[in-house]
C-alpha cells in the first residue's frame, strides 16, 4: 500500500531581527497550513506535519522535507504546502538568468531555490511530490513591488526595498549556502515533483482575511472532495475563478509521470 506524508507551513511574520526590521507581517497563512493540514487529513494521510510562523524556520522546513525523503519510496505521495512571502538573494554560481535565486521567506531566513531543488533530489525514484505555494516568486516583478498601502490587499513577497537591506546585512551568509548548494536546478530529481504556485512570475499573490486568494480559491473549487478531475483540471478551474492579474502557475520537475499528472488530486 502507498502511503503519504505532507508537511504544511504557514507563516504570518517572520523575525524582524533577522530581516533587518522588517516583520513581514500576514494574515492568513497560519490559516492557510491549517486547511491544508486538515484536507490531508481528510485524504487519508496519516503523518502530517505543520510548521507556523516561530516553529517555521529553515532548519525545521529542511528537516521534514529529508525526513520524508528518506521515508518514502516509489509510488509514495509527498504532500508540501507553503503559504507566506517569497523572496530573492544575489545568484552567487550562476544558475539563474536573471542573477537572483528565489526563496521561500522562512521565519529565520530565507530558504533558497537551490536548496530546495537538492532536496527533490534526495527523493527515490517512483515518489509524487506535490508542491502548493501560495507566494510570490518572480525573477521580475519583485523590482516593482510596492510597500504596504493600509487598505489595500497584502502581497506574499518581500518588498525590494527589504529584498536589497537583506542581501547587503547577510550576503555571506546567502553566498555560504550557494557555495554549499551549487547550481541544484541541475541536479537530477528522480522523484516527479509537480509545483502548483499562486501566481506567474510576472504577477503577486494576494494575502486575504481568511486564507490567501490562492488557497481559499482551491478550497472553493476542491470543496469536501466532490471535485471530479486530473491536477490540471484542479488548476485550470482555479484560475477560471480568480481575476486575470492572478493565475496559478502548473510547473513539473523531475521524472515525467502522466499517471500521476492524471489522477485525482491529493490522491494515496
Amino acid at each position: 500500500m502507498a502511503q503519504g506524508i505532507s508537511v504544511h507551513i504557514g507563516l504570518n511574520r517572520v523575525d524582524p531581527a533577522q530581516y533587518e526590521g522588517w516583520d513581514g507581517q500576514l494574515a492568513a497563512c497560519e490559516a492557510d497550513a491549517k486547511d491544508m493540514e486538515a484536507l490531508a487529513k481528510a485524504r487519508g494521510f496519516k503523518t502530517r506535519s505543520l510548521l507556523l510562523t516561530k516553529a517555521a524556520t529553515s532548519d525545521a522546513v529542511t528537516a521534514a522535507i529529508s525526513s520524508a525523503a528518506k521515508t518514502l519510496k516509489s509510488g509514495d505521495l509527498f504532500f508540501l504546502t507553503y503559504s507566506g512571502h517569497g523572496g530573492q538573494v544575489k545568484d552567487t554560481n550562476s544558475d539563474e538568468k536573471d542573477r537572483m535565486d528565489e526563496t521561500w521567506v522562512c521565519y529565520d531566513r530565507q530558504l533558497i531555490d537551490d536548496e530546495l531543488y537538492e532536496l527533490w533530489g534526495k527523493f527515490k525514484s517512483g515518489v509524487r511530490i506535490l508542491v502548493l505555494s501560495d507566494s510570490c516568486h518572480s525573477g521580475t516583478v519583485l523590482r516593482e513591488i510596492p510597500k504596504f498601502v493600509s487598505g489595500g490587499p497584502r502581497i506574499r513577497a518581500m518588498p525590494t526595498t527589504v529584498v536589497k537591506k537583506v542581501q547587503k546585512a547577510h550576503a555571506a551568509l546567502y553566498k555560504r549556502i550557494q557555495d554549499e548548494h551549487p547550481a541544484a536546478e541541475r541536479a537530477v530529481v528522480k522523484a516527479s515533483v509537480l509545483l502548483i504556485s499562486g501566481c506567474m512570475d510576472n504577477q503577486t499573490s494576494q494575502d486575504g482575511a481568511r486564507n490567501g486568494l490562492f488557497t481559499g480559491t482551491l478550497r472553493k473549487v476542491y470543496g469536501t472532495g466532490s471535485f471530479k478531475g486530473n491536477y490540471r483540471k484542479l488548476r485550470d478551474m482555479i484560475v477560471a475563478k480568480m481575476p486575470p492579474d492572478q493565475t496559478p502557475n502548473y510547473y513539473f520537475v523531475g521524472a515525467a509521470n502522466p499517471k500521476y499528472e492524471a489522477q485525482g488530486p491529493f490522491s494515496i
